[in-house]
């Protein structure tokens, strides 16, 4: 006997709660095999296939491209032969959504899979109109205000503006800048009124003159997403960069001592990010005020302790993978998470999941061959710390029998941090104890 199983939207992360339909890859009568791709839905964090659980046939699409969806809500039937699966009885409503009895049948639960972008936000509608993430996500990066957008006719349900709406209204958009106003003249405001203008103006990106021989390159949707979460994170916190550098030679020593037994006995190979991963989430146990964010006055202290470690995608973009509770993990665990992790960006194959909860990131910018960096901090969290190249240098040492001058592995580190809530003492201690425990590096230490 057929049975109608719902394919149910995805959560797709702890803080998405909806989703837009981008593309169905499948229509109405189509077969369906068990993890194949049926549609590709977007938020403003990812961009995923959503595969079936199940094999069937596709017999109603509850939704259509461009409509957005709320997380666990059913987006399509499926007819399946499948034992133990319930029937669903399906009932058009007035809206075009479908209704059920109590009795709701087990959903077919879809796993998202290709996550294609960092974390993002947009900016909320000043009215009572509502706008899907990925309309938000493209007024943004054309620079369309709210204003502008909210006088947008809407094809979609409710007049609801589509994805299909704003990219025509772009391509017919006159081009800013083309009409000039004379201002009135008027009574120059008091200085604190004047600030106050100032602040609430918003920020406008300079023109740009094209010259003989320039060369007109689009940002692809993920470079624009970055942009905007560079530009929102310095303009949420006000940015203040310390710099300290570590004597690493006993920890260079003892990975050019093991790389070679480690990668035999563990079947991994061993590099510099797990060590220091380590050497971060001790420090985070001393001071765990950097282990923070900040939310409408509030601060928020994080139990759990999510190192984000920047990795790059094939396409050169980079993107932050998350080692979740870090803190219960040894050198061997942590390893094997980055190197996951990292092998996961390279093929694009990075989940949802695997982008989502970071409470602090580090960055290898010694990867690039730079002595050190002032990274950009990755919100909502606090702080970020860079590495840089690892060099040898001429260091005078202390020893019992007077100074010295000795060849040693130096490293600079730099830590930005969110000077609202984190000083100079608690951001500079934090980033010389990472240092210390860097430098403290047992040398005899056993794989």
């Amino acid at each position: 006997m057929s049975k109608q199983v719902e394919l149910i939207m995805p959560k797709m992360g702890e803080s998405i709660a909806e989703a837009t339909i981008l593309k169905w890859l499948k229509k109405e009568g189509d077969p369906i095999e068990v993890d194949e791709a049926v549609l590709e839905i977007a938020t403003d964090k990812v961009d995923s296939e959503v595969p079936s659980s199940i094999s069937g046939t596709l017999t109603k699409i509850l939704f259509q491209e461009g409509d957005v969806v709320a997380v666990g809500k059913a987006i399509a039937l499926i007819s399946t032969e499948a034992a133990g699966a319930a029937e669903v009885p399906y009932v058009p409503s007035s809206n075009g959504q479908s209704t059920a009895k109590k009795e709701e049948p087990a959903p077919v639960m879809a796993a998202p899979v290709a996550a294609s972008a960092p974390v993002a936000q947009h900016a909320k509608p000043s009215g009572n109109r509502f706008y899907s993430p990925l309309v938000l996500s493209i007024a943004r990066s054309e620079n369309i205000p709210m204003s502008e957008l909210e006088i947008l006719d809407g094809s979609g349900n409710e007049g609801r503006v589509t994805k299909k709406d704003i990219l025509d209204y772009i391509q017919k958009r006159p081009i800013a800048g083309t009409q000039t106003q004379v201002a009135k003249p008027a009574e120059a405001p008091s200085a604190p009124r004047a600030a106050a203008q100032t602040a609430s103006a918003p920020i406008q990106a300079p023109d740009v003159n094209l010259m003989p021989g320039d060369e007109i390159i689009e940002m692809d949707r993920m470079r624009k997403l970055i942009a905007d979460h560079m530009v929102m994170s310095k303009h949420v916190s006000p940015h203040v960069t310390s710099f300290v550098e570590a004597d690493v030679t006993n920890l260079v020593k003892w990975r050019e001592k093991n790389k070679t037994s480690f990668e035999k006995k563990e079947g991994e190979k061993i590099t510099y990010t797990p060590i220091f991963i380590e050497a971060v989430v001790r420090a985070i146990k001393d001071y765990p005020m950097i282990n923070i964010s900040v939310s409408n006055g509030q601060i928020i202290k994080r139990r759990n302790i999510n190192i984000g470690m920047a990795a790059a995608l094939p396409s050169g973009n980079l993107i932050v993978p998350v080692i979740k509770n870090a803190d219960t993990k040894n050198l061997l665990g942590l390893t094997k998470e980055v190197n996951s992790l990292a092998n996961k960006a390279r093929s694009n194959s990075l989940k949802p999941d695997d982008i989502q909860g970071g409470t602090f990131t580090l960055t290898n910018v010694g990867t690039f061959g730079n002595l050190m960096g002032t990274p950009i901090i990755n919100q909502p969290q606090v702080a970020i710390l860079a590495v840089g190249s690892i060099k040898k240098k001429p260091v005078v040492m202390e020893t019992e029998y007077g100074d010295i001058i000795a060849i040693r592995h130096m490293m600079f580190l730099s830590l930005s941090y969110d000077h609202r809530v984190v000083d100079g003492m608690l951001g500079g201690s934090f980033l010389r104890r990472v240092a210390d425990y860097m430098e403290q590096f047992d040398p005899n230490r056993e794989i």
